[in-house]
């Protein structure tokens, strides 16, 4: 099976040999091909280095190295010179969206035949087709300046001999990346609140931008150009002073993929709370799920809880009371 040589191993086969170990010992220690060895040993008995001797230099050692690997590579073949002669016009196709399938066909409908290999390599190299777009750094801003949030499930909790599953709101400053995990069994505008408060006293002061990941305890509707704030929430932020800049709405890519091949989650665990017999359902889904709702023509969710439409219904749950306290913006 190959493995790959690393650089630090060949150093240790030249400097055991200057040591004078025999081929096979060195094979044996490092775990190598005896031939492998051999073919080091000899390349550095061609290029001059010593058996006898220190240690060696690093201008010794890469004139080994270069001599193992000699620069060149596979040269091109006569499918690449043909692509270097249409270079202007493969260019201006892939400008225009054309596939490179498609770019094959009209290349040999004017007599130049290219294998697709050889295309889609060629692009590659010499056109950038496919690759990403490069990324454009952000610059942080000051300490006390941005402060994101976002939360998620962290497993499982047994209380009065009843499980249950609690999540937690994660806040981290942008500049330092310092965390801050706030516990809680439930995802409402008013835990939002406590966690916020709680934030305000582990960081020592309130941010001045608060960056949520579209939660609906914050959002209420997530919009790319006009997002629409909890009433609640709001008007917290208005009384401790600080922004609300929601996060971008679409998902990552990786996530859009997932999504598309076998659906969004909460919705398959609704959809199994359909079967008649409930105890094929997991727990949390009977927990959370006490009986159907059949989906109207403005829902967008196949199945909700009863509960869940009655808060939609009221404008969602009332936030609890409280009284905002402010810190100087100190991270």
């Amino acid at each position: 099976m190959y493995r790959e040589v690393t650089m630090v191993e060949i150093t240790e086969v030249l400097r055991l040999w200057r040591d004078g170990l025999p081929k096979k010992r060195i094979a044996a220690r490092l775990g190598l091909d005896p031939k492998t060895v051999r073919r080091y040993v000899t390349t550095a008995e061609a290029v001059g280095l010593p058996r006898a001797g220190g240690a060696f230099t690093d201008a010794q050692l890469r004139d080994v190295l270069l001599a193992l690997h000699p620069a060149g590579g596979r040269p091109r073949g006569d499918g690449w010179a043909r692509c270097r002669e249409q270079q202007a016009t493969i260019q201006q196709w892939l400008q225009q969206g054309i596939r490179l399938t498609k770019i094959r066909k009209l290349l040999a409908r004017q007599g130049v035949v290219i294998t697709y290999a050889t295309l889609h390599r060629f692009a590659v190299v010499e056109l950038n087709f496919g690759r990403a777009a490069t990324t454009i750094p952000v610059v942080d801003g000051a300490p006390g300046e941005e402060l994101q949030v976002d939360t998620g499930w962290v497993g499982w909790l047994t209380l009065t001999g009843q499980k249950r599953r609690f999540r937690a709101w994660i806040f981290t400053a942008v500049r330092s990346r310092y965390r801050f995990v706030y516990p809680t069994f439930e995802e409402t505008t008013a835990r939002a609140i406590e966690a916020c408060e709680a934030a305000w006293t582990f960081f020592g002061g309130v941010f001045k931008v608060l960056i949520p990941d579209n939660t609906r305890a914050i959002i209420a509707t997530a919009d790319p150009l006009t997002p629409r704030i909890t009433p609640a929430f709001l008007e917290y932020a208005q009384a401790c002073g600080f922004h609300i800049d929601p996060a971008r709405v679409r998902p990552p890519p990786r996530q859009r993929a997932r999504r598309a091949r076998r659906g969004h989650g909460p919705r398959r665990l609704l959809r199994r709370r359909a079967r008649d017999d409930a105890r094929g359902c997991p727990r949390p889904c009977r927990t959370l799920v006490p009986r159907r709702v059949r989906r109207s023509s403005t829902q967008s969710h196949a199945a909700l809880p009863a509960r869940a439409l009655r808060d939609r219904r009221a404008g969602g749950p009332p936030a609890a009371a409280h009284t905002p306290v402010r810190h100087p913006a100190v991270e």
